[in-house]
């Protein structure tokens, strides 16, 4: 991978700085390195971009741009969370990304563990996952509409945990219903989505988001894809999972 345009660094759940990162790009014959660290949610601080860091990260990414210009295209983006507030104008680019299902006014995270998942669906749909699923599929329908994306991020993230610990069939006529309506929504924006490898590389999935059951059928139905890193360690920049 010469390019990657979905890179978190020290400034929300990454471990390395931004200057690290770049030069380890540089290091790899990379061409373009795009930094889309996590917008600020309020309702969760712990993964984010610290509200009074905003303007630092985008200000840093402005020096650094400069700094290596000769050597590698940079881009300062954001992933921009469906329930974050932030306002995004001073980005190169946004990846819009669902990270939580908001029901009676909690926020549910998708990619913590599964016991939440499944502690959510009895508490709110009966023990009912794949109504969760259809929450889920419903409100990732909305994130260009919400977010303003360029990009749709992780489109399949409900399936983080379905490969090791499966709590529900990705085959089943519900869930695959659920996916589609979705899909279809987002084709019609005409964004791009993302093939994200960031589960693979932590090794949490075997596949990227999305699955190649849901890569076939957006493709047939003419999506536009570009390939994610989803980048939190620079040991898995530019490298190929595919």
């Amino acid at each position: 991978m010469k390019k990657d345009y979905h890179v978190h660094s020290t400034y929300s759940d990454g471990k390395d700085t931004p200057e690290e990162l770049i030069l380890t790009a540089i290091e790899r014959n990379m061409t373009e390195i795009g930094f889309s660290d996590h917008s600020y949610t309020f309702f969760d601080e712990s993964y984010c971009i610290p509200k009074d860091k905003i303007t630092s990260y985008i200000e840093e990414i402005a020096s650094l741009k400069e700094k290596y210009r000769k050597k590698i295209k940079i881009f300062c983006g954001i992933e921009q969370d469906y329930y974050s507030d932030e306002p995004t104008d001073a980005y190169d680019y946004v990846i819009g990304s669902v990270h939580y299902i908001k029901i009676d006014g909690k926020y549910i995270p998708i990619d913590e563990n599964v016991q939440i998942l499944l502690d959510a669906a009895q508490k709110y749909f009966g023990g009912d996952v794949y109504a969760l699923i259809d929450k889920y599929y419903e409100t990732v329908s909305n994130v260009v509409s919400k977010t303003g994306a360029d990009i749709i991020g992780h489109f399949d993230l409900i399936s983080k945990f379905n490969e090791k610990t499966p709590f529900f069939d990705e085959s089943d006529g519900r869930y695959i219903s659920a996916y589609q309506k979705a899909a279809d929504k987002l084709i019609k924006t005409g964004k791009t989505f993302e093939i994200n490898v960031g589960a693979m590389s932590r090794g949490k999935k075997s596949v990227p988001y999305p699955s190649p059951d849901i890569q076939k059928y957006l493709k047939e139905h003419g999506a536009k894809f570009i390939i994610a890193g989803d980048v939190h360690n620079k040991d898995f920049l530019g490298k190929d999972y595919l």
